[in-house]
């Protein structure tokens, strides 16, 4: 905790991964790094009054001129010393970890979308300083019943629609929901372009069990404001047939009415094909 002294960013900077965007008063943090450096230098010279010692008694023990209790007395002074110097640096270590938290540094890269505190205020353990938000990958969060996650698993790839568009989404995880007999689905959409705003209205194409429709290449629709058509091929001459369509799926879009099974559909360059349920 401490007084913030600087706010080096603002709502909306983009900013990249490790740039600085608080820093916190740590004076007290730099007299305490004076005492810690102090304690290893005390520490230090203990080891090596106690190293000196221990060399003189082994010296003096191998001629027989110093009894077995002193060595043994001087070989624990000696590893306490290298207890205290390590016990002192390893106190010295603690402290550097908690100063560098005075200078709060940017996790990942991204846009900072709200910052919570201003030059004087006072920061504590827990409080949020700053928000960032990195909008290169975006989350959807969707609730579903088990009959329909149970068909689910990480890391499959399932369609989605994010404002009218649609893409592509890999599921992160499914957890149970705490609003009752639901599963809560996390999918991830790549959004490194910056297409779509975090927010936006999302909705996941999971699918449960089969049926079947009639497809025709995108292609081939041909669209006159609101009207969607294609060109039929019968066995005179071709005609602009209106139809309705239904959902895109990958180059191939469904047609809800207007066209039947075995009826030709031409697709530019030349090309036919023939509309058949699939």
């Amino acid at each position: 905790m401490g007084t913030v002294l600087e706010v080096l960013a603002q709502e909306g900077d983009r900013i990249s991964a490790g740039q600085a965007l608080v820093r916190i008063d740590a004076r007290d943090l730099d007299a305490k790094h004076s005492q810690a450096s102090a304690a290893i230098a005390e520490a230090e010279a203990v080891r090596r009054d106690a190293a000196t010692q221990a060399g003189r008694i082994r010296a003096l023990y191998a001629d027989s001129a110093a009894t077995r209790a002193q060595l043994d007395a001087v070989e624990t002074g000696l590893a306490r010393a290298d207890a205290g110097v390590r016990a002192a640096r390893a106190s010295s270590a603690e402290l550097a970890a908690v100063s560098a938290y005075s200078l709060i540094r940017a996790p990942f890269a991204g846009i900072v979308t709200k910052r919570f505190v201003d030059p004087g205020a006072f920061a504590t353990p827990g409080s949020p300083l700053v928000t960032i938000q990195d909008g290169d990958q975006l989350r959807i969060v969707a609730n579903a019943t088990p009959d329909v996650a149970a068909g689910l698993r990480r890391g499959q790839r399932i369609d989605a629609v994010v404002e009218t568009r649609q893409v592509v989404a890999v599921v992160e995880g499914i957890v149970p929901s705490a609003s009752g007999n639901l599963y809560t689905i996390n999918a991830l959409v790549s959004n490194a372009g910056g297409s779509f705003l975090p927010g936006s209205t999302a909705t996941l194409r999971i699918a449960s069990g089969s049926r079947r429709t009639l497809l025709v290449p995108q292609a081939a629709v041909i669209r006159d404001g609101d009207l969607t058509g294609v060109t039929i091929r019968s066995s005179d001459r071709d005609e602009l047939r209106w139809i309705r369509l239904g959902r895109i799926s990958d180059d191939m879009i469904e047609v809800d009415s207007g066209l039947r099974a075995g009826d030709v559909v031409i697709v530019p360059r030349g090309s036919v094909i023939v509309a058949t349920r699939n």
